[in-house]
């Protein structure tokens, strides 16, 4: 067994990674079609069993989303007597908070208590891998629950949620990733899915987490101080994390295991530049949505926000809050009507 190898810095990711990469550019002689053709014909393995559930349990997320926004969030909401256009949020983050708190303990309990190395040694991802092996049933679990959420997740962004300035950016996240995901199963790179699912899964907690809070801050028409107080450590927490988690130790962690140490373990791996391609595209958008929290963060030094609010959401008209569109508002929600906002919205492209 070998030793741990010791995380890398930044410069160090940098120089080896370029020097990883360039070199496989050079060695690639027979780059193209044909070489994906054939590579994707040795190497990719799915049985048509393993694509029906997975599509059996993207109808499953969509319909139990369904069921849980009727039966259980919108009427807490009505309990709670949230004010109309929280009302009409909520369910979709308590929707996703369900899910994400799931999903991480799972990974974690996977990467720490289970047994596997991969959170601590990183490069150990690739140690045994070999062509068509058999994926552990634990981790073929995650595979089949994150990949199939964020398969519903697509349907969900356009048709469920609320509509945001970065919804299209959403859309092109869950792609990339519900391609990562499907394509590390068929060539058996799970090892290296558990890891970016475990370092993606927890900011998302505490974004929803705080989000919960704001809705819930001001019920029955009454303002809630200790509600008002978590949502705003839960800000500095979610910035805290989404910088430590994503931008730290997923490029040192991940990153540096796929370009760098990957052709170590596996001089000639399949699909190597595709892989790297949809992970730097991940980190771009970790990076643009990073920048709405430092705008975020200098909006509330600054001054320009008084109380805690998703900058990535559209700005309501105060002069209407009240008026018929508040009312027209609250029948939308109740009949399932697609919001942007709490405003009712035809959600195209």
């Amino acid at each position: 067994m070998q030793a741990p190898e010791p995380m890398p810095s930044y410069e160090q990711l940098v120089r080896r990674s370029y020097r990883s990469l360039v070199g496989a550019l050079r060695s690639c002689t027979d780059c193209g079609w044909e070489l994906s053709r054939r590579t994707w014909a040795e190497n990719a393995r799915l049985a048509w069993t393993e694509a029906l559930v997975f599509l059996l349990c993207v109808a499953g997320w969509t319909l139990a989303r369904r069921a849980a926004s009727r039966y259980l969030f919108r009427p807490v909401a009505e309990w709670c007597q949230l004010p109309p256009k929280d009302a009409a949020k909520m369910p979709e983050s308590a929707w996703k908070l369900s899910f994400y708190i799931i999903s991480w303990l799972y990974s974690t309990y996977l990467l720490f208590f289970a047994g596997y190395p991969f959170f601590h040694d990183p490069p150990s991802v690739f140690y045994d891998w070999e062509r068509g092996m058999e994926v552990p049933l634990d981790i073929a679990l995650v595979y089949l629950l994150q990949g199939s959420f964020y398969a519903h997740s697509i349907y969900a962004t356009l048709y469920m949620d609320v509509w945001r300035k970065d919804s299209v950016v959403m859309l092109i996240h869950h792609v990339v990733t519900l391609t990562l995901i499907v394509f590390s199963y068929v060539f058996r790179y799970h090892n290296i899915g558990i890891l970016v699912l475990f370092l993606h899964d927890f900011s998302d907690i505490q974004l929803e987490f705080t989000k919960l809070n704001v809705y819930f801050k001001y019920r029955g028409g009454i303002y809630h101080r200790l509600n008002d107080t978590i949502s705003n450590a839960g800000c500095v927490s979610f910035s805290v994390s989404w910088f430590w988690f994503r931008l730290y130790w997923f490029p040192l962690k991940v990153l540096y295991a796929t370009c760098h140490t990957s052709l170590q373990s596996v001089p000639n791996i399949p699909f190597y530049f595709f892989f790297n391609v949809l992970l730097f595209i991940l980190t771009l958008m970790n990076i643009y949505w990073f920048l709405y929290i430092v705008v975020f963060v200098a909006k509330i030094l600054l001054g320009h926000m008084q109380e805690v609010k998703d900058i990535r959401e559209y700005d309501i008209d105060a002069a209407s809050k009240k008026t018929d569109k508040e009312l027209h508002l609250h029948n939308s929600w109740k009949e399932g009507n697609h919001l942007k906002n709490g405003i009712v919205k035809d959600k195209r492209l």
